[in-house]
């Protein structure tokens, strides 16, 4: 059941990225910060920022870009937790690590001492391929860290500069939330 439902995300995301692919000639790597996962599961992403740096996919291949004068970006805080009662839930933001391609950040949610939510804010989205990969990365990167209640997840295949950007601010996160 588990593999169906990853390919069924896994075939959304992949439609959802091919119908919005724009082209990314003359822009510099582009990050994209990531909003809460819609109804299917799949990520939808909120705002892009430009870097100036060459862009290219996760995992390997790369193709440069011309290098972009917006340099504006959407990063959270470092540290944003909604404050409550104790047995509320509430958010903590790991770090946000830098990648070859870009930044990869996490956000989980603790309710009760146990993560219930993991969720992208920012990771590389500069070209269809960063697209590709990362549409079916993160869904099984955040279904991996509520299983695993910490940050010995396996790597997704394919993506391993996400993966591993992944893990290290999903780490953070649960080092901020003491868990």
């Amino acid at each position: 059941m588990r593999r169906i439902t990853t390919w069924l995300l896994s075939t959304v995301s992949a439609l959802v990225l091919l119908f919005s692919y724009h082209t990314s000639t003359g822009q510099g790597a582009t990050t994209v910060a990531l909003g809460d996962a819609n109804a299917d599961g799949a990520a939808a992403p909120d705002t892009a920022s430009g870097d100036g740096t060459s862009s290219g996919s996760s995992d390997g291949s790369s193709s440069s870009s011309s290098s972009s004068s917006d340099s504006s970006s959407a990063t959270p805080s470092p540290s944003t937790t909604k404050k409550s009662s104790s047995s509320a839930a509430k958010t903590y933001t790991g770090d946000a690590i830098q990648t070859r391609y870009g930044p990869v950040q996490v956000e989980i949610t603790v309710k009760g001492g146990r993560i219930t939510k993991s969720a992208v804010t920012q990771v590389p989205w500069s070209d269809h391929r960063d697209q590709e990969i990362n549409g079916y990365a993160v869904p099984i990167l955040n279904d991996e860290a509520v299983q695993a209640q910490d940050a010995g997840i396996d790597m997704v295949s394919g993506a391993t500069f996400t993966s591993d950007g992944y893990i290290q601010s999903l780490q953070s996160a649960i080092d901020q939330a003491n868990l």
